[in-house]
């Protein structure tokens, strides 16, 4: 009996990774085919640009398909980067045609283009187009009787149902859909991605001057997180702890010199420095948890943030899928992040109940908080906000920031996983 129970949990769970895997995959794909349509119009600029070049008409239209080429080029890498490991762009590619024909970073990027838009684009639209007719079809046997007579049954442009029989093969179809994106679309997606991870990604030869002044600039956020943090932890020793110990020192003073004058009056000092003591030692205890929470050790990252949603005023439900551990500074700052994040909805947002979403794919951690408050909360704005930023840069991570009149508020914050 229990062999039969840990086997249908091992199936539960091999289920809900294929099916995160094939979701995350047809987002994946859908998200490539905005990417891939603007490619593919791209490319029938570039062969109106080569075909009029003789007319001169090209020779204007060259450099706005150059312009063109690049910012979609850089869509592209922004959309590769939240979906798995960063695709770090090389420097700024020439917009003047003739330096443009024999830049390196162009004519990847020009390679990039076409396979994106053609092979890219029919993934995209295989990637969108099958969950439609894998619901439409095997939903068909619920409906058929209400078509008209002569359309067309199946989502592949065939057959016409006439039966019950010819129903049921139209749902048949429709399960053969789901069951090919379950398998073939996380390989896809992978086959969209693969040109612009190989052809849009800084070459060994690349010059990465621009990649140094942001390392730069990521670690003078490091020194700065590192210098907020230490003055954090100084305020919090000094007004709390330190006010409560040099209590304690007085009333144990003052409880000295009443032992021999009213030895009631004594213990009740006592008792005062007793609870005076026990409220250092609290605060204490809290400032050292807030430089590394043991709970992550204890609990792991999941544990952790479960305790933090469980003391959270608002309602907060957690969903962490990262079967591998971080480094970690780096779940300490996912804890950091989480906890601020929380820490502003209970006091700003009047949200009714928030989310929190943690995602490991591709050696990068997504954190992704969401309410349904009020809105407007400015990124530029706030302690709360600039202690994130400073920490997420610290380990050269991006922040985005989506809170409209209105709401909701969403903060999504990616990590290197690190080793």
């Amino acid at each position: 009996m229990a062999v039969t129970s840990v086997r249908a949990e091992g199936v539960r769970v091999l289920a809900g990774r294929t099916l995160r895997a094939a979701g995350g995959a047809v987002a994946e794909l859908a998200g490539g085919l905005g990417t891939a349509a603007t490619a593919f119009g791209l490319l029938l600029l570039l062969a109106v640009t080569a075909v009029t070049a003789p007319l001169g008409v090209g020779m204007l239209l060259a450099p706005l398909a150059l312009r063109a080429l690049h910012a979609l080029a850089g869509r592209e890498r922004a959309r590769l980067g939240r979906r798995g490991p960063e695709v770090i762009a090389p420097g700024p590619p020439p917009t003047r045609l003739r330096l443009a024909l024999t830049d390196p970073t162009t004519r990847r990027e020009l390679r990039w283009l076409l396979r994106h838009g053609t092979l890219g684009l029919l993934l995209g639209l295989l990637g969108v187009l099958l969950p439609l007719s894998a619901v439409r079809d095997t939903l068909f046997p619920l409906y058929w009787r209400f078509m008209p007579e002569n359309l067309t049954a199946t989502s592949f442009g065939y057959g016409v149902a006439h039966s019950w029989a010819d129903a049921f093969a139209v749902c048949m179809l429709g399960i053969g859909s789901a069951a090919v994106i379950l398998g073939l679309t996380p390989g896809m997606a992978r086959l969209q991605a693969d040109p612009g991870r190989r052809l849009l990604a800084a070459g060994p030869d690349t010059d990465l001057s621009l990649r140094v002044a942001e390392l730069t600039a990521t670690r003078a956020a490091a020194l700065d997180a590192h210098a907020t943090e230490l003055r954090r932890i100084e305020r919090a020793l000094h007004d709390g702890t330190q006010n409560r110990l040099v209590s304690v020192t007085v009333l144990l003073g003052a409880a000295r010199r009443q032992v021999a004058r009213d030895p009631s009056r004594a213990d009740e000092i006592l008792e005062r420095a007793q609870s005076a003591a026990e409220q250092a030692l609290a605060e204490l205890r809290t400032v050292s948890r807030s430089i590394l929470p043991p709970v992550l050790d204890d609990r792991g990252l999941a544990g952790a943030l479960s305790g933090l949603a469980a003391e959270s005023p608002v309602p907060c439900r957690i969903d962490v899928d990262a079967p591998e551990r971080c480094a970690a500074s780096v779940e300490a700052t996912a804890y950091f992040v989480v906890a601020e994040a929380l820490t502003n909805v209970a006091k700003h947002s009047g949200a009714d109940r928030a989310t929190v979403a943690v995602r490991a794919r591709g050696g990068r951690l997504t954190l992704t908080v969401t309410d349904d408050g009020r809105g407007g909360a400015d990124s530029a704005g706030g302690s709360g906000l600039t202690g994130i930023r400073r920490r997420v840069a610290a380990h050269d991570g991006t922040l985005r920031l989506t809170s409209p009149a209105g709401g909701p508020t969403t903060l999504e914050v990616e990590l290197p996983c690190g080793t």
